[in-house]
C-alpha cells in the first residue's frame, strides 16, 4: 500500500488540464489528489473516478493548512455515489506516516452526502482517504472539512478518536519495540502481552533533549491504579539499568520527575509497567529545565513525601544548593578555607538530596505485589452496583452501625477525606458521630459543622475543653443510636464497601459481638501498602500484639455493659477495650471478615508509619494486658513488653511442684549428632525437672551404645529404651510415651541443639495452660535462619512451616517471628504436650503416618478435641535436619509420601482448605507469607 504522492502518480490530472482545474473548483475546502489505482475520466459529460484496483488512494489537504494543525473535533463532508455499496477507509498522519491501524473504516450503503465525525489532534500531517476496495467507477465531490464543537459520546478516550485525542498530548512518536500491541476498540489503547513491554520514544519534529536537567511527564491510565513505570536513556552504550529512572505514578494522574543527564542521548525507552495489561497513554513530555526549576521540584518531592523533610520548607530544604564555586585569592592563588569548606559542604549537600529523591520513586517489590493484588483479586471480589442495590432492597430491618470518630487539630485535607470516606459508603444505614476534643485550629469546628449541614447522617459534638480520646470517644458513644460501632480514627478511611461487608457478615452471624476485617495504610504519596491480611480469632496472638486493630465493630449493648473505654490506657484504648470485652465472648460471637475494609493513614509520628511513632502505646499496651490478665491467671503470670515495640509478652506461672517433663529422643546411630543434642539439653536447660529417654531404633555402631552407657552413668535423668522394629516414627514416640513418668511429654529429635537456656521453662509454661495442647519452639538451621515458626496447614498441600529460611533477626510478617501466637500445628522436632491430652487423642497415627505428617496430624487432633496449639519465639533450638534419617528418594519411600499425602487430604481437607491461624489472601505454594489470592 502506497503512502505518500509523487509527480508521476499526478500525471494523469496534468494531462486532463482544465477539465481537472474546474472539477478542483468544487472542492473549495480541501484539495482532493489522487495518489494511487484511481484515474479520472468523463461519462456522458460528467466527471467520474475510476478504481483501476483494490487500493484507491486520495491524499486529503485543506487549502487553509492551519486548519489541520489546530486540532479537535471535526466533520468530513463530502458527495458520493458509486453504483453499489463500498467500504470506505480514512487514514491520518500526525507525524509517523500512515498507519495501517490507525483508521476510521466505514460502509457506505446508499449515494449522497457522507458526513464522517473524527477527531484530529494538533499537528496533523495529512489525511488519507480510500474511496473503495475494489475496482469500480465512483463520483466524490466537495470534500469539505468543519471544525465543530465536541460531539455527545459514551467515553471520551473509546476507539481511534480518543487514541489520537491522547497523541495530541505527546509530543513524541512511540513504537512498540517488545511486548506490545495497539487496540483501539475501546478506551485503552495499547496492550502489554508480557512482563516487560517498552516502547522506543522519538520526537515528532526532531527536537534534540540537550545535557543538563530534564523533566519526563506522563498521564497514564490503565486496568491497574498504581505501578511503576521506566524510562531508560541510552547514551551511546545501549539501554541498561544504570541509566534507568523509575517513576511510580497512580491511573489517570500526572507523574513528573526531574533527572541530571550528563551527555546527549541517542535513544529513549519508555516502559509503561512490568505486567500484562491495557492502558492508554494521555500525555508524555520530556523537556529541559533549568537548574532552579529542577530543585524546586526535587525540593517540592522531599518535603512531600521523604519523612526527614517533611517538617521543613522548599527554601530549607534548598539552603546553600547551586551556588557557585568560590573564587581564587588574588595572592596566593589558592581559595579562602571557609569558603572552600563551604563548597564542599554544599556539594555533599547537593548529592544527599539526590540520593534522597532517587530514594523516592523506588518502590519495593512487596508494594507492587500488593498493587497487582488489588487490580486482580480484590477488585473482582467487589460487589456490584447491581448487587448491593439488590441486597439494599432485601433488608427488612437493616443494621444502623454508628461510626465513631474522635476527632482533635486533624490535618484539614486528611479530615475530609475520613468524613467523605464514610459518606461514600455503599451502605447507606449509617451515622457518624465526630467528637472535636477542643482543637485549636478553627477549621476543624468549620469542617464538622459543613458535613452535619450537609447529611443529617453526621452528628457532631464539640467538647469545651482537652480530655484526651478515651473521654472523647466516650462522648461519641453517647451520641451513638445505632446497634453496632465502628471505630475509626479522624485520619483514616474506611473502604467503600466496608459497612456492607459488615452487614453481610452480622446478615451471617447475628450472634457477632465483636467483628473485624484486614487492614493496609495509605502512604505519604497516597499508595496503599504494607497489607495487613490477619488469622481468624487468636487469642495468643493478641496477648502479644493488638492485631485485631482496625476496622473493628462491636455490638453497642457489649460496650456499653463493660462501661465504653477506660481513661489512663490512652494509646492503646483500642487494645484495652478488646481485653475488656473478652469475658463476655464467645468463639462463635467474633467474626474476622479477610476483606481489606481499612486504610491507615500512615503520616510522621503515627503508629501506622512506624512502631517507634508513638513508644506511649507499648506502654499503654502493658498496662491493659496487665489489668487482663491479672483476672484470669491470679495475680501469678507477669506482663512486660515484647521484643520490639508495640509487642507484648505473657510469661505465664509454672504449677508448684514443677511437672516432670519426658522428653523422647528417638535415634540410630550418628552418635555424634546425638551427643550434642542431649549435652546441650544437660548443659543449658535451666528448668531442671525433666528425664531424657533414648528411642535406640536399632543402633548397631559401638561408639554409640558406648555414648549410651557412658550418658546414662553420668546423670540418672537419661535414660535409653531399645525399639527393635521397623522405622515408625508414630510407633517409636507411642512406646516412649507408655514408659514415660512425666506429666508433660516432649516430642524431641537427635538433631537439635539448645540455644537458650529458658527454652524448656518457656514451653513448659504454656503446656501447663489448662486450655492449651501442644507448644512449639523456634527451630534454625545451622546457617542461622528460620526451620520452623508454627506449622501452617494448607501449604505446598498439606502443611508447610512458617517463615522457612529467613534470617535469624528477622520479625517475619507484622513481627509474627517474634511473638507467641496459636497455631494450627508445631512440628515435632520440638514439641511438648501434657501426658493426658496425648492419651486423650490416641498419640501419633502408627498406621496411617509411619514418617510424615504424623506431627501435623497429631496437632489437628489435639487442635479438634477443643485446646489451641501454641507457638513460641523465648524457646530457642537449632534444628540440624533429618541428619541421621536420610532422603525420601526411593520409590518405596516416594510411594508411601503419597500415601501419607492422601491421608491428610481426606482426613483434614477442611482445615488444610483455610488455617485459621493464617489468612486466604496469603499464599498457598511459599513459606514467606507473600501475598497469593483467594
Amino acid at each position: 500500500m502506497q503512502t505518500s504522492f509523487s509527480w508521476r502518480a499526478t500525471k494523469p490530472l496534468r494531462d486532463l488540464g482544465g477539465l481537472y482545474h474546474k472539477y478542483i473548483k468544487k472542492c473549495s475546502r480541501m484539495d482532493l489528489l489522487p495518489i494511487h489505482e484511481l484515474e479520472l475520466m468523463t461519462r456522458n459529460n460528467k466527471v467520474v473516478w475510476v478504481s483501476r484496483g483494490g487500493d484507491p488512494q486520495f491524499l486529503l489537504t485543506p487549502i487553509n493548512p492551519a486548519v489541520l494543525r489546530q486540532g479537535g473535533w471535526f466533520s468530513l463532508e463530502y458527495d458520493f455515489s458509486a453504483t453499489q455499496a463500498v467500504d470506505q477507509c480514512l487514514y491520518i498522519d500526525y507525524g509517523d506516516g500512515f498507519q495501517a491501524d490507525i483508521v476510521w473504516a466505514r460502509h457506505v450503503e446508499k449515494s449522497g452526502h457522507q458526513s464522517l465525525v473524527i477527531y484530529l489532534p494538533m499537528g496533523t500531517q495529512a489525511l488519507r482517504l480510500d474511496p473503495m476496495t475494489r475496482p469500480g467507477e465512483f463520483r466524490l465531490e466537495d470534500p469539505v472539512l468543519k471544525k465543530i464543537e465536541t460531539p455527545q459520546i459514551p467515553h471520551p478516550w473509546s476507539g481511534l478518536d480518543g487514541y489520537l485525542k491522547c497523541c495530541e498530548g505527546c509530543e513524541f512518536t512511540l513504537a512498540a519495540a517488545q511486548q506490545l500491541e495497539r487496540r483501539l476498540e475501546g478506551e485503552f489503547h495499547w496492550r502489554s502481552h508480557g512482563t516487560d513491554p517498552a516502547f522506543v520514544v522519538r520526537h515528532r519534529r526532531g527536537r534534540v533533549i540537550e545535557p543538563g536537567w530534564c523533566r519526563i511527564e506522563f498521564v497514564l491510565s490503565g486496568e491497574y491504579q498504581h505501578q511503576v513505570a521506566k524510562l531508560y536513556i541510552d547514551h551511546g552504550e545501549g539501554f541498561s539499568e544504570t541509566h534507568a529512572y523509575p517513576i511510580p505514578f497512580q491511573s489517570g494522574k500526572l507523574a513528573t520527575r526531574v533527572i541530571q543527564l550528563e551527555r546527549s542521548i541517542v535513544n529513549i525507552r519508555f516502559d509503561p509497567w512490568e505486567r500484562e495489561g491495557s492502558f492508554r497513554l494521555e500525555r508524555l513530555c520530556i523537556d529541559n529545565v533549568d537548574a532552579e526549576e529542577a530543585w524546586d521540584a526535587i525540593a517540592g518531592r522531599l518535603v512531600e513525601t521523604a519523612p526527614e523533610y517533611m517538617d521543613l520548607k522548599k527554601a530549607e530544604v534548598l539552603a546553600g544548593v547551586g551556588r557557585s564555586a568560590p573564587e581564587t585569592d588574588e595572592g596566593d592563588g589558592t581559595a579562602k578555607k571557609a569558603e572552600l569548606a563551604d563548597a564542599e559542604d554544599d556539594a555533599a549537600r547537593e548529592t544527599r538530596l539526590l540520593e534522597g529523591y532517587a530514594e523516592t520513586f523506588i518502590v519495593n517489590e512487596a508494594e507492587l505485589s500488593y498493587q497487582k493484588w488489588i487490580d486482580e483479586v480484590e477488585v473482582n471480589g467487589l460487589p456490584s452496583s447491581e448487587t448491593i442495590r439488590s441486597y439494599l432492597e432485601g433488608l427488612e430491618s437493616p443494621a444502623l452501625i454508628s461510626v465513631l470518630v474522635p476527632v482533635y487539630n486533624t490535618d484539614e485535607t486528611l479530615l475530609k477525606a475520613c468524613i467523605d470516606s464514610v459518606i461514600a459508603q455503599s451502605y447507606p444505614h449509617w451515622e457518624l458521630c465526630l467528637v472535636d476534643d477542643a482543637s485549636p485550629s478553627p477549621h476543624v469546628e468549620k469542617v464538622l459543622r459543613h458535613y452535619a449541614s450537609k447529611d443529617k447522617r453526621v452528628k457532631i459534638h464539640f467538647r469545651p475543653d482537652n480530655g484526651h480520646i478515651s473521654k472523647t470517644t466516650n462522648d461519641a458513644l453517647s451520641m451513638a443510636t445505632g446497634d453496632y460501632l465502628a471505630l475509626l480514627d479522624h485520619d483514616d478511611e474506611l473502604a467503600r464497601d466496608a459497612l456492607y461487608f459488615i452487614a453481610k457478615e452480622l446478615e451471617k452471624n447475628p450472634d457477632a459481638q465483636l467483628i473485624y476485617s484486614d487492614e493496609d495504610k495509605i502512604d505519604v504519596q497516597g499508595m496503599r501498602c504494607e497489607p495487613h491480611f490477619k488469622p481468624d480469632w487468636n487469642i495468643d496472638l493478641l496477648y502479644s500484639q493488638n492485631y485485631v486493630s482496625h476496622l473493628g465493630v462491636y455490638r453497642r449493648s457489649l460496650i456499653e455493659k463493660i462501661g465504653g473505654f477506660r481513661v489512663g490506657v490512652e494509646g492503646s484504648q483500642d487494645y484495652d477495650l478488646v481485653l475488656r470485652c473478652i469475658p463476655h465472648l464467645t468463639a462463635g460471637s467474633i467474626s474476622h471478615v479477610p476483606r481489606v475494609l481499612y486504610h491507615w493513614r500512615a503520616i510522621e509520628g503515627s503508629t501506622a508509619l512506624a512502631e517507634e511513632g508513638k513508644d506511649y502505646t507499648t506502654s499503654a499496651g502493658v498496662k491493659a494486658l496487665k489489668d487482663h490478665i491479672e483476672g484470669i491467671a491470679d495475680g501469678r503470670a507477669i506482663v512486660e513488653q515484647g521484643i520490639v515495640g508495640n509487642t507484648y509478652r505473657v510469661r505465664w506461672p509454672i504449677p508448684e511442684p514443677a511437672p516432670l517433663v519426658s522428653m523422647l529422643i528417638p535415634t540410630r546411630d550418628k552418635k555424634d549428632v546425638t551427643e550434642l543434642a542431649v549435652r546441650s539439653i544437660l548443659e543449658k536447660s535451666r528448668y531442671t525437672d525433666y528425664e531424657i529417654i533414648l528411642l535406640d531404633n536399632g543402633s548397631v555402631e559401638p561408639e554409640t551404645h558406648e555414648f549410651f552407657e557412658k550418658i546414662q552413668a553420668e546423670d540418672s535423668r537419661v535414660s535409653v529404651l531399645r525399639y527393635d522394629h521397623p522405622f515408625n516414627y508414630s510407633a517409636i514416640n507411642n512406646f516412649g510415651a507408655e514408659h514415660a513418668k512425666g506429666s508433660i511429654i516432649g516430642l524431641v529429635n537427635n538433631d537439635v541443639e539448645v540455644i537458650n537456656g529458658d527454652w524448656l521453662r518457656e514451653m513448659v509454661s504454656h503446656a501447663c495452660r489448662e486450655d492449651v495442647g501442644c507448644v512449639g519452639a523456634k527451630l534454625y538451621y545451622g546457617n542461622d535462619t528460620i526451620q520452623h515458626a508454627g506449622v501452617i496447614v494448607g501449604l505446598g498441600g498439606v502443611a508447610g512451616h512458617s517463615h522457612k529460611h529467613f534470617p535469624r533477626e528477622s520479625g517475619g510478617y507484622f513481627n509474627r517471628l517474634k511473638v507467641v501466637q496459636s497455631v494450627s500445628a508445631v512440628t515435632a522436632a520440638c514439641l511438648l504436650v501434657r501426658k493426658s491430652v496425648y492419651e486423650e487423642v490416641g498419640g501419633l497415627n502408627e498406621q496411617d503416618l509411619k514418617v510424615a505428617f504424623n506431627d501435623v496430624d497429631f496437632c489437628l487432633k489435639v487442635l479438634d478435641a477443643g485446646y489451641r496449639n501454641i507457638w513460641t519465639p523465648y524457646a530457642e533450638l537449632y534444628h540440624h535436619e533429618s541428619i541421621s534419617r536420610g532422603a525420601e528418594d526411593n520409590p518405596e519411600k516416594v510411594a508411601r509420601f503419597n500415601t501419607e499425602i492422601d491421608y491428610m487430604q481426606k482426613a483434614w481437607g477442611k482445615i488444610i482448605e483455610h488455617d485459621p491461624s493464617y489468612s486466604p489472601c496469603l499464599t498457598r505454594s511459599r513459606e514467606d507469607f507473600s501475598i497469593g489470592g483467594r
